[in-house]
């Protein structure tokens, strides 16, 4: 298999013609690098600060490092080099020509920190993950998901996706590694990659001195994936106290192995919860971490159903981050119990979805949408809604909600 198409590569291009700079960031493994080569061709010097010696230069004189290194160039790792971001902002403010310098980072932790303050208002940030289903399915260039009528049309006619493949993907995950042909075992690249991920990234990052601590952090997080961010008791399974947990859930959060769904919430309703959801960014790692061996036994296993929120959620994420927008996503749950899995809120607009591990729904699986009425005082509507299910084909649930097959996200 051959370079796969993303979708965040014309609204990329887009932002390098208007920027001076573009940071790519994402998880380590994710496809940083081979994106933002596809992109720049021939046109483009690439450098790679894991490289010890171009690093030492890069950190001991960087500005010798940019007489070297001259624009337009693509600097991969830029987050083993700050020091070069104050020059960089030099070079641009001399010549404030678009798209000169691209950059990759993989610790958001710190590197955009030092972004905000040497290139502020000079620098576009767009955000990248592991394959998206579309880009799987080679029908990349997708808008953001949205259950309306326009929204669905694009995604109409695309295959079916039946319980045993879509646990596959699942078990899989979505590092870009596992679809290419050759593809490494599945436990193998897991196993490697979080061996990387605790030794170079989480050591770089806040000197964690016990790894085994963190690894089981780690995997309490993925134990717990699609439900509410208990704090106390994922500590309490590290053995480790709640200050040192705070810092190592914003280190997986910053470094795109968590995302926390925060709960919505208006200015009259105070009843709503205020907890966020805590989600795996791959099930794949997710699945891993709490060792499903197979994706049969992960389907049949107690996690099918978070395993399953956790993929169609962040299959959603994906379509916004990888359109270059911010995903306006939320969950509701107000203090009678009423939950809905996800709210996409557009302007004054909220569209409820719930996601139900079934081929055949029922209307009982949409009736928390009727809980978003009592937010129209303050000014919301509720647009229409979707049940993200297994079932074969998209088909209306009732006047407002339509059933959407797994396949169309």
């Amino acid at each position: 298999m051959g370079y796969l198409s993303r979708t965040l590569e014309p609204r990329f291009l887009e932002a390098s013609s208007q920027m001076p700079v573009l940071l790519l960031t994402g998880p380590r493994q994710i496809g940083k690098t081979t994106f933002l080569r596809h992109l720049a061709g021939s046109d483009r010097t690439y450098v790679t600060l894991d490289d010890p010696l171009t690093r030492e230069l890069a950190v001991a004189d960087p500005g010798l490092f940019l007489q070297r290194f001259k624009p337009p160039i693509l600097v991969d790792e830029i987050q083993y080099a700050p020091g070069l971001l104050p020059l960089i902002k030099l070079l641009v403010d001399q010549d404030r020509q678009p798209g000169q310098v691209w950059l990759t980072g993989s610790q958001q932790f710190h590197l955009m920190k030092g972004v905000s303050e040497s290139l502020a208002g000079r620098v576009g940030v767009l955000q990248l993950q592991g394959f998206s289903q579309s880009e799987r399915q080679g029908t990349p260039f997708l808008p953001p998901f949205l259950p309306t009528e326009a929204g669905l049309r694009p995604r109409q006619g695309r295959p079916a996706l039946e319980l045993g493949p879509l646990f596959r993907q699942v078990w899989l995950g979505s590092y870009p590694a596992l679809h290419q042909e050759p593809a490494p075992g599945r436990d193998l690249f897991y196993g490697s990659y979080l061996q990387t991920y605790l030794q170079r990234d989480v050591r770089d990052l806040t000197q964690v001195g016990n790894e085994r601590s963190f690894l089981k952090f780690l995997r309490a997080c993925a134990a717990r994936t699609g439900q509410l961010l208990n704090l106390a008791d994922l500590c309490r399974d590290a053995d480790i106290s709640p200050p040192t947990g705070k810092i190592w859930l914003s280190i997986l959060v910053s470094s795109g192995i968590i995302h926390l769904l925060e709960p919505f919430h208006s200015n009259l309703s105070k009843r709503l919860a205020k907890t966020p959801k805590l989600y795996m960014l791959d099930t794949g790692l997710a699945a891993y971490l709490t060792e499903w061996s197979t994706p049969e036994t992960l389907e049949a296993g107690a996690m099918n159903g978070a395993m399953l929120e956790t993929w169609v959620v962040v299959e959603i994420l994906k379509s916004y981050w990888h359109n270059g927008r911010r995903a306006p996503l939320h969950f509701y749950r107000d203090k009678d119990q009423r939950e809905i899995d996800l709210l996409i809120q557009q302007d004054q607009t909220l569209y409820p979805i719930e996601i139900k591990k079934t081929a055949q729904p029922g209307k009982e699986a949409i009736r928390h949408f009727q809980a978003l009425e009592k937010l129209e005082p303050a000014g919301f509507r509720t647009g229409p809604g979707a049940l993200v299910c297994l079932a074969p084909q998209s088909l209306p649930l009732s006047s407002e909600v339509t059933i959407v097959p797994v396949g169309l996200l």
